[in-house]
């Protein structure tokens, strides 16, 4: 078979949150069921199938084959199962995998699906998931690095937070307050994008905290690690997420109506840069990739799902894929044009910050949100006449940017 257009044809998300009593296979198996709902396949239908964790090797032990023991449970078996680790961009490498064969004809229909476990009874094995994100030889030198970047922004109040964090959350405080003194970016900037984030949250019936917030609640709440408030922060999360692929030669077997077609997607790894080398960042590269495969550019853009693990993480975001200037992130965030309703309305799923992060699930969480906006379907959410969307998802560290980015761009069929 020669190389196709690839499509949406079907979407499945569980809640996200803290389920101690559902196990891995039951998560994916609601998600991939619900996938095959909304597409109106069977399973039969399923030629290859990706599946995208990350922390089930630490916390359970099945540090192999995760795929086909949760996908077997719901009669997925004899097709070819590939298994995704690629930190928290694992899901939305699953399904670039997943179009990339479909692409290359090895099948007609492929499944993409992303599940994780995380919270666990033992709080430090929860919190090791996040230790191997990195190069584990060179985690001191790193941490210090990194956290160098932040130096001369002291807390105002002096005092550091003891809570239970991963050493992320204090890498992504230094890298606020670089972007901080570098470009003038306030607290309060950063407080917008969380309370922007929780307000959309109250709409989607799948967040993890669907409760609004205001920008002095934000600014108020408990300190994770300076500038970074809890509600800044994405959570630990349980959840999974799915998406069925087919050919543009298989599309007459769905509702064509309800297909979104995948116009590109661009994944790369970082660089050796210069902190000060913003246009080089992994993600905006990325971004310029895929925009240029999908012959559009950032004014294209009708609404985006990005990868708000803080607060920061969006104003980075919204920056490498070009919405505005490097360093305008905080006062474009501020003016409105990312809540809904703006010129780009960003995270209307309420984002990490709120919809949840299990982790190996995030990226085709994202592309179930842009999904639903696409065919207009996502209630009081709902983004007016979005035609086109893009998804950028990041995973692990390496040098001072994430190791792995991967943007994805949809649009209506």
């Amino acid at each position: 078979m020669s190389s196709s257009d690839i499509y949406i044809v079907g979407v499945g998300m569980t809640p996200f949150g803290k389920f101690l009593d559902r196990s891995v296979k039951a998560l994916t198996a609601k998600a991939v069921n619900g996938a095959l709902s909304d597409a109106g396949a069977q399973v039969s239908d399923i030629e290859g199938a990706w599946f995208a964790n990350a922390a089930q090797s630490i916390l359970e032990g099945q540090g192999s084959i995760p795929g086909e023991i949760a996908l077997r449970d719901m009669g997925i078996q004899e097709i070819p199962v590939f298994n995704v680790e690629n930190a928290c961009a694992s899901a939305s490498t699953a399904l670039d995998m997943a179009g990339t064969w479909l692409q290359a004809g090895r099948g007609g229909v492929a499944l993409a699906v992303g599940a994780e476990k995380m919270f666990h009874t033992d709080k430090a094995k929860m919190f090791s998931v996040f230790d191997g994100g990195w190069d584990v030889h060179e985690a001191k030198a790193a941490t210090a690095r990194l956290l160098a970047l932040g130096d001369g922004m002291a807390d105002p109040d002096g005092k550091e937070d003891t809570g239970a964090r991963s050493v992320f959350m204090d890498i992504y405080g230094a890298l606020a307050k670089f972007h901080m003194k570098t470009f003038g970016t306030t607290q309060q900037q950063l407080a917008a994008v969380a309370a922007k984030n929780h307000v959309h949250s109250q709409y989607n019936p799948l967040s993890q905290y669907q409760a609004p917030m205001s920008v002095g609640e934000v600014m108020a709440a408990r300190k994770v690690s300076w500038p970074l408030t809890v509600p800044m922060c994405s959570p630990i999360s349980d959840g999974a997420a799915a998406a069925i692929l087919c050919r543009e030669e298989e599309l007459h077997r769905f509702d064509r109506s309800r297909a979104v077609k995948i116009k590109a997607t661009a994944l790369r790894t970082g660089s050796d840069r210069k902190p000060e080398e913003f246009d080089r960042h992994i993600t905006h590269l990325a971004a310029k990739d895929a925009y240029t495969r999908a012959g559009l550019s950032p004014a294209d853009m009708d609404v985006a799902e990005v990868h708000d693990a803080t607060a920061f993480a969006e104003i980075q975001q919204i920056e490498n894929l070009g919405f505005c200037d490097f360093g305008a992130g905080g006062a474009f965030t501020e003016s409105g044009a990312t809540s809904l309703g703006g010129t780009i309305p960003v995270n209307p799923s309420g984002g990490l910050e709120s919809k949840g992060h299990p982790v190996g699930a995030t990226g085709l969480a994202q592309i179930f949100e842009l999904t639903t906006q696409l065919r207009g379907e996502a209630g009081g959410r709902q983004v007016e006449n979005a035609r086109f969307a893009i998804a950028e998802n990041g995973g692990g560290f390496h040098g001072i940017e994430e190791a792995v980015a991967c943007v994805t761009i949809l649009s209506r069929a």
